[in-house]
């Protein structure tokens, strides 16, 4: 069997929302083909596949949706985890 999955995270690396990092990635069998990065605000694509399907979403309505996933995903949950982290410290 193959293996396709998709994985988003945020890099918190200071408590001021600007420097907060979405990132989406996708694989298959272990191998990263595409990914969003909120820093650079698009989809890169890192095998044929991926660069065929990244300027592809570069051009339509899933790299507008992906920009807002920082805000949704993120920001959410990053007053819970720099609290957490601060009374732990």
């Amino acid at each position: 069997g193959f293996r396709h999955y998709v994985v988003n995270s945020c890099e918190f690396n200071s408590s001021k929302l600007n420097d907060i990092e979405y990132t989406e990635s996708y694989y298959y069998n272990k191998l990263e083909y595409i990914r969003f990065s909120s820093s650079v605000g698009k989809y890169v694509g890192y095998t044929e596949h991926g660069i065929k399907n990244a300027e592809r979403w570069n051009n339509g309505p899933e790299v507008i949706t992906s920009r807002g996933e920082k805000e949704r995903y993120c920001f959410r949950n990053v007053g819970n985890d720099v609290e957490a982290a601060l009374t732990k410290s």
